[in-house]
């Protein structure tokens, strides 16, 4: 794609154009090495008009309707007059790398709104549930004009840093009954929730529901909130019944306000943007180690090492890392 093209296409974003949108995530998605180079150009066109969005990550267990709980949450802001986009990150086959559950089909209603746009990505490999270039997705979305981008993650139990280094606020869903077992609770994902919410509150669960409440907000009162000033919300709501929508929005609208006043927002995104720039250098060095004419030999041939017990995993990393700097022999 020449310099015109890359400059078109990120006019067309930038004018809320939704299949230069699509394109725009396709090609910073890629991993060809072509495609990297453009998406780069692309990037550094759409980043001065980036920035201005909610940026929410909503997580929880497979089952708890997290796509449920996002197309009544982003009915109800397309209705209070916002764009919302959603980057649903879905688990990934390990055999064909594509993804499994197919957000978008179960968000129709949310799908065919004008002020939406839904992205599924698969996973692969990456950790804590997003896929390595979700970050570029959502800069890309802001670009085009949404003023909502919600990130829904795989689910907990990986590494949910990965989510909070993405996000301004970190939602966390539980199901009704979840809070029978606090000795289950991951510390680790608790301590970095801003909002937690007891999904499927209704019909027999609601009482289940209330209790869920009751206890996770007992056990978060011994928790250091991440954001100073912060009492983290427990709210019950039904998204099957759409009842604790407006509850979630008034949340996340108080907790904006918060951290706008203090300037707790622009701190966070200055460690995000500094944790994304080391993560790109790391990923980029391994990528080109990989790829290193002589060294991608030796590689395998000290991961045989290494995997026949032969060579410490230790030494042999580095031996290459020496290798790769000049400071061994190839």
């Amino acid at each position: 794609m020449s310099a015109g093209r890359i400059e078109r296409l990120a006019e067309r974003v930038l004018a809320g154009d939704r299949r230069a949108l699509a394109q725009a995530i396709t090609l910073v998605e890629s991993t060809r090495a072509d495609h990297r180079d453009e998406a780069e150009a692309l990037m550094a066109a759409l980043l001065p008009k980036s920035g201005g969005a909610q940026r929410l990550g909503i997580t929880g267990v497979p089952g708890v309707g997290k796509s449920t709980f996002i197309e009544a949450f982003g009915l109800h802001l397309i209705a209070a007059g916002h764009r919302v986009a959603v980057l649903a990150v879905d688990p990934s086959s390990q055999r064909s790398g594509g993804s499994i559950l197919g957000d978008k089909t179960r968000m129709q209603e949310l799908a065919r709104a004008e002020a939406a746009f839904i992205r599924p990505s698969p996973a692969g490999r990456s950790l804590g549930g997003v896929a390595r270039r979700t970050r570029e997705a959502l800069l890309v979305c802001e670009a085009a004009g949404f003023d909502v981008v919600i990130v829904e993650t795989v689910g907990v139990g990986q590494a949910e840093t990965a989510v909070s280094d993405l996000v301004d606020m970190f939602i966390l869903l539980l199901l009704p009954g979840s809070g029978d077992d606090l000795q289950g609770i991951k510390r680790g994902v608790t301590e970095l929730v801003d909002l937690v919410l007891i999904n499927k509150a209704d019909g027999d669960l609601a009482k289940a529901a209330r209790h869920t409440a009751a206890d996770y907000l007992g056990a978060l009162q011994l928790m250091q909130p991440r954001t100073r000033g912060w009492s983290v919300p427990v709210v019950t709501c039904s998204a099957l019944e759409n009842r604790g929508i407006d509850e979630a929005w008034s949340a996340v609208k108080r907790y904006r306000t918060l951290v706008e006043d203090t300037g707790s927002l622009g701190t966070r995104r200055a460690r995000q943007s500094r944790s994304w720039f080391w993560d790109e250098v790391s990923a980029s060095s391994l990528q080109r180690l990989k790829q290193h004419p002589r060294l991608g030999a030796r590689l395998l041939e000290m991961e045989t090492q290494v995997v026949d017990h032969r060579l410490p995993p230790t030494v042999a990393a580095q031996e290459i890392v020496n290798m790769f700097f000049g400071e061994g022999q190839l």
